[in-house]
């Protein structure tokens, strides 16, 4: 078996996820601030996005109230982005789908294909292996993102 080759995402795709995706639930958001899905999400609610923690271990996570699971959530939500090891993927994925999500992202050093395809088929935006932060921010300033 080969090593995968993970095209990145397309400039279409990375606008309008960051134009549309205006409420992201960060599942395996911590609150240690040294923890990289912290200052990611720190990052997003100081851009205007509208962050939900997900993480059975936390109550709250930069002033708002954590939820237990993906699938607790009671809100309307645009994006998943996801802070677990792989072999945790799939079931984060098959919640957003059933929670009627727009995109799902996998941050740096997170890869599943399978996941990956499934979202596709069921007409979700999806970025793996990809740093939210510094995809927003380098086409924020070549861009002139939001």
């Amino acid at each position: 078996m080969g090593i995968a080759v993970i095209s990145p995402p397309s400039l279409n795709v990375l606008e309008t996820i960051f134009n549309e995706c205006r409420t992201i639930a960060v599942v395996g958001l911590s609150s240690n601030p040294s923890r990289p899905s912290h200052a990611v999400a720190r990052y997003m609610q100081e851009q205007g996005y509208r962050v939900i923690p997900v993480n059975p271990n936390e109550a709250y996570v930069l002033g708002v109230p954590a939820y237990f699971t993906l699938s607790a959530v009671s809100e309307p939500i645009d994006l998943v982005s996801v802070f677990r090891r792989p072999d945790q993927v799939e079931p984060i994925v098959l919640d957003g789908i059933a929670l009627g999500v727009r995109a799902i992202w996998l941050q740096e050093g997170i890869i599943h294909e399978q996941a990956a395809e499934r979202a596709r088929r069921a007409g979700l935006l999806f970025v793996m292996d990809r740093c939210w932060l510094k995809e927003h921010s380098r086409l924020r300033s070549s861009r002139g993102l939001s």
